[in-house]
């Protein structure tokens, strides 16, 4: 058996060891094939320049360790190892050192000044700008502090910093910035040199907004501040800032917007008599101007996001002429980036790009885009071969219409390059069953083209913002399949900022850049992700720093709710597109908007109460327990029934009521039963929202409708989560019916082919249909329990927890069902097999074999007699009705799979009669007929 070793993890952007705190947290994954191993202790030594220092955890913490160690100055490189010894009393190898840098800068040193053009040719006008200086000795160490309203690159000597793409990012830029830290010693040399940066607009300069509301928010030009600290060898250090001396000028990008696209003139290149390009040191810029000195920005924090950095690349699938005779270019994958050419032709020649995400009846479908212009252009200077990249916009497109091609165009001289956030993949999930693979696919799709700074809604409208109700549904889901903490950490401040300009209002979305009131599900964002943070990763330290967010906005709602303790009357999104909803009212869902509100009034208050009681305030955690069951007490006697029927007798209610543990225990299996008869009434097609739809398959598996959960995953009619899979769906659409069947897309003025919220299902896939659930915080304890579905002969979910590599998952074969776990280092997991059996076990690999429970025969007879409840439950026969009404009378068919209320006491013969003739009826008559003959001659078969 080896000895375990251990590999230093620290909070900091993934691929990166610059670190935003002098005091980081830290902690370590173990790996060893020892079974039931539990750490001990774990020794830890800090190699710093002042000496190496020590430090002892006694017992079993390795994730989410506070710093042990005298604060980190600005600019200090240090190497942390450890080595971890197990309750066995062996001792591990020491761990590779983990650099770690302190990437923040000191009390008082930020010195830049802001600047911009000074005399811009229009809103939002790109700009190029530089500055010479020159290195007088032996260079230690040189780091460039950047940021700006809008967006930059920054080159030194003509070699670009790093690979970051639209960075800073978009944060409330008038209440906080973000600062890169950047080590850029390799880039200097003895003598003169140069810094150039790109700067152009992006969120700075969007308009946001709907319609005539649309404007500017952050100014109307973009703005760059950055300083260099070059710090010699003999102990002097230069400082070389933003400031008047800096010249300014335009260029090649002429345009660029997130909504427009950029246009880039290539014959506008920045390059001298000498060749020397902007960005190095003598070129001639004696037709530069003077910069303008802005207002100052907020002073820049450090980063604690992930970078955003070219991901992938995705080729040309096909080539298609469409019916008007334009080329199109099907990347096949519906995405997040924008577009590589290469390119000759002559000076001048403009290529033009039109991006969409989806072709309308053969060709391309931009009315989604509403006023987002999505279009790149590019002309050729004519000096050969020649390659572009927009720089400081992205597009969600699979389609690109492309006009202006010079000669035939070769599909392999255009690349799709995907852009987002860079994350640490995390977890895992596959299925036997091909179509929910894809929609898991789908889901992952999703999430990296919304995760670009900020967890927006679409990343291709005019819109692209950090919508909060989509994330608070969804943040399960992400924090399964990335390492989204920094990334959501971040978010939160910026909620947290926008919640205190506003009164303690939760924005609609985070930037706020639209007009907001209260709304539920949408501001219990607030509460929900800080604790999603903690319940994924055991972070305890965003929820106590979000506390005061968390607190004020349920003070909020219980001063709108008052005695009533009921959140009733006012705005609110409710159900968000509720499938029945018509395409123009999207909040006029089945689930009555008071009782979404309330019932996530409880769900808040409770939320601060179990955070009061992490934190140690016990007085406020009594006081809000107490108030969190005046909420609940409200609830079930204005809502529930003494019979356990919600007055809003739909689907969402009876979820909420359910999941949010609103109602008592033993209500739970009453209001589950309602629940899965409204599904099975619906003919087990999703009839439920943005609110419900995360929630219904927890709270029918809950309470013992694991197959109606199923037949619900599984429906491929509209609406359902397949429906867009059997209609070619790359992500997750915004409607459950964002393309309707005959390929048009949907009416509604808002729709969207890339919107996670819905791919919310993803944690129920992975919690429990393959059985990977967190039992305590951060993964340190697992509850294992898998769901086999009935007709899956498989699935299985895989995810890197703080303590390293977690599995579960199940396969059925030959009458036996064997279900194997994973389970790391450090960490014990409760399984609870598919035949009730329970085990405790520790790490290591495990594996049980259990009889798989026999799957229900259809009913021997089915016919015209036969209830509706009956035929819905029926699939065969279900099928076999619809393909005779499909042939003899479409209509019919139509109203067979979407308005049918499949009720059992109503029978067949009775639903279908009037709008189906006596020949068809008869037809239907005979097909069942045999059904049930083929059926008793299978039973009587030995």
């Amino acid at each position: 058996m080896s000895l375990p070793t251990a590999r230093v993890v620290i909070d900091a952007p993934y691929r990166s060891d610059v670190v935003a705190s002098p005091a980081p947290v830290i902690g370590w994954i173990t790996d060893t094939d020892a079974s039931d191993w539990v750490q001990a202790r774990a020794e830890l030594t800090l190699d710093r320049a002042g000496g190496a220092e020590s430090h002892l955890v006694e017992g079993r913490a390795s994730t989410q360790v506070a710093w042990p160690f005298a604060p980190l100055a600005p600019r200090e490189e240090v190497s942390l190892r450890v080595r971890v010894t197990g309750a066995d009393g062996a001792a591990g190898e020491w761990s590779a050192p983990r650099r770690i840098v302190g990437g923040f800068l000191g009390q008082g040193e930020w010195r830049a000044a802001t600047i911009g053009l000074a005399a811009p040719g229009s809103e939002g006008q790109p700009a190029y700008l530089r500055t010479e200086f020159e290195v007088t000795g032996d260079v230690r160490r040189a780091t460039l502090y950047a940021t700006a309203v809008g967006v930059y690159q920054a080159a030194v000597n003509g070699a670009d910093v790093d690979d970051q793409v639209m960075k800073p990012g978009w944060t409330p830029y008038l209440r906080r910035t973000i600062h890169e830290t950047t080590d850029v010693t390799a880039l200097l040399a003895q003598g003169v040199n140069a810094i150039g940066v790109r700067l152009a607009g992006a969120w700075g300069t969007e308009h946001f907004g709907f319609r005539e509301n649309s404007r500017l928010h952050y100014g109307d030009q973009p703005r760059f501040a950055a300083q260099l600290l070059v710090e010699y060898a003999d102990g002097r250090s230069e400082l070389v800032t933003t400031d008047a001396s800096w010249r300014a000028s335009t260029g090649p990008i002429v345009a660029s917007g997130l909504y427009a696209g950029e246009t880039c003139d290539a014959r506008r290149a920045l390059v001298d008599a000498e060749g020397r390009g902007f960005a190095e040191a003598g070129y001639d810029a004696a037709a530069w101007h003077p910069v303008a000195v802005q207002e100052p920005l907020v002073e820049p924090e450090a980063r604690v996001s992930p970078f955003v950095r070219r991901i992938e690349e995705v080729p040309v699938v096909d080539v298609i002429t469409t019916p008007s005779g334009r080329t199109v270019l099907d990347f096949g994958q519906n995405l997040v980036g924008r577009l590589r050419l290469r390119v000759s032709g002559p000076a001048g020649t403009e290529v033009t790009l039109r991006h969409a995400e989806v072709l309308e009846h053969g060709e391309l479908g931009t009315r989604p885009l509403r006023k987002a212009a999505a279009t790149d252009r590019f002309m050729l200077a004519g000096s050969g071969v020649e390659e572009w990249e927009p720089e400081f916009t992205f597009h969600g497109f699979r389609y690109t219409e492309v006009s202006g091609w010079p000669g035939e165009l070769d599909p392999a001289d255009i690349t799709a390059v995907v852009i987002h956030s860079d994350m640490e993949r995390t977890g895992w999930f596959e299925a036997s069953d091909p179509l929910v693979d894809k929609l898991h696919e789908n889901v992952v799709w999703g999430l990296r083209g919304n995760f670009l700074y900020v967890p927006t809604d679409c990343p291709q409208r005019d819109e692209r913002l950090g919508w909060t109700g989509d994330i608070q549904v969804f943040a399960p889901t992400a924090s399964f399949l990335y390492d989204v903490r920094g990334f959501l950490d971040s978010w939160l401040r910026d909620l947290a900022l926008e919640q205190e300009d506003a009164g303690g209002v939760v924005p609609f979305v985070v930037p706020n850049v639209i007009p907001g009131r209260p709304a539920a599900a949408w501001g219990d964002a607030a509460t929900i992700v800080p604790w999603v943070l903690h319940e994924r990763y055991a972070d305890t330290a965003t929820l106590a720093r979000q506390y005061d967010s968390m607190k004020a906005w349920t003070d909020l709602l219980l001063g709108i709710a008052g005695p009533r303790r009921l959140w009733e009357g006012c705005f609110q999104f409710g159900d968000w597109l509720d499938p029945d909803a018509p395409p123009d009212s999207p909040a006029k869902a089945k689930t009555d908007a008071d009782v979404v509100a309330s019932a996530y009034l409880f769900r808040s208050t409770d939320a601060v109460a179990r955070a009061a009681a992490l934190l140690g305030r016990d007085d406020e955690a009594t006081e809000y327990a107490a108030v969190a069951e005046e909420v609940r007490a409200a609830f079930l006697a204005e809502y529930v029934t003494p019979s356990g029927r919600m007055v809003s007798d739909a689907q969402t209610a009876y979820a909420m009521a359910i999941v949010f543990e609103i109602a008592p225990a033993e209500k739970h299996a009453v209001l589950g039963d309602r629940l899965a008869e409204l599904t099975r009434r619906s003919g087990y097609r999703i009839g439920t929202g943005f609110v419900g739809t995360p929630i219904i398959q927890d709270a029918l598996t809950r309470t013992g409708h694991l197959e109606t959960a199923r037949r619900l995953l599984v429906q491929t009619e509209d609406p359902s989560w397949l429906y867009p899979v059997t209609m070619g769906a790359t992500t997750i659409w915004e409607r459950w019916d964002s393309m309707l069947p005959d390929g048009t897309i949907n009416p509604g003025q808002m729709t969207s082919f890339n919107h996670y919220a819905f791919g919310a299902i993803g944690d129920w896939l992975h919690r429990v249909v393959a059985g990977l659930a967190p039992d305590a915080p951060g993964y340190a304890r697992l509850r294992i329990e898998p769901r086999p579905l009935a007709g899956f002969d498989s699935a299985r979910a895989e995810h890197l927890t703080p303590y390293g590599r977690a599995a579960a998952g199940w396969s059925r074969a030959d009458g036996v069902v064997r279900v194997e776990a994973l389970v790391p280092p450090n960490t014990t997991a409760t399984v609870v097999l598919p035949d009730g059996a329970t085990h405790e076990v520790g790490s290591g690999s495990h594996a049980w074999e259990v009889a798989d429970a026999a799957t229900p025969a259809p009913p021997a007879h089915v016919g015209l007699d036969s209830s509706l409840a009956a035929v819905i439950d029926d699939a065969e026969a279900y099928q076999a009705i619809l393909d005779l009404l499909e042939t003899g009378k479409p209509a019919a068919a139509t109203a067979f799979r979407r308005t049918m209320e499949w009720l059992p006491g109503r029978e067949l013969g009775e639903a279908i009669s009037r709008d189906t003739d006596p020949a068809l009826r008869s037809a239907v008559a005979e097909r069942l007929a045999e059904l049930s003959a083929q059926r008793a001659g299978a039973n009587a078969r030995p």
